[in-house]
């Protein structure tokens, strides 16, 4: 579906080259899955359609989880706050968790693991101007912060 695409496009974003036709994908693949998932499978409650893309739902269940700060962090302009796998995998539903690893063919302490090393670089290209996008699609965002 839509996650490939997805995919391809955040891991350009993070410099992943783009030639990538090797399954998973990478960081970008992983992120695609994520961010797919909770747009299209969650019973998260969130907007079906128009003003939340699914980074904000994510940041959103981070910032519940006790991820604030670093959440913060990557929207912000300043430094990054890491967070490890441990703190996504608890973050994170578990079935989502376990679908984005069977996605990327890795165990879900790997998704997480790729996950917390890659989302705050990618949060933080989505938002150069320390501000969350808002309207358009996930993909839109991306393509336009490419430029």
């Amino acid at each position: 579906m839509a996650g490939n695409d997805l995919g391809s496009l955040l891991g350009s974003l993070l410099g992943g080259g783009g030639a990538g036709q090797g399954g998973s994908g990478g960081a970008g693949g992983i992120l695609g899955s994520l961010l797919g998932a909770l747009a299209g499978g969650g019973q998260a409650g969130g907007g079906a359609g128009g003003g939340q893309n699914p980074l904000g739902g994510l940041l959103d269940m981070l910032t519940r989880s006790g991820l604030a700060d670093q959440a913060q962090s990557w929207i912000g302009t300043g430094d990054n706050k890491p967070v490890d796998g441990a703190q996504i995998a608890q973050a994170l539903p578990d079935e989502t968790l376990q679908q984005v690893a069977r996605d990327a063919g890795v165990t879900p302490q790997q998704a997480a693991d790729e996950i917390a090393q890659s989302l705050p670089r990618a949060v933080d290209k989505l938002t150069p101007g320390g501000t969350l996008p808002q309207g358009g699609s996930l993909e839109d965002i991306i393509r336009a912060q490419k430029l």
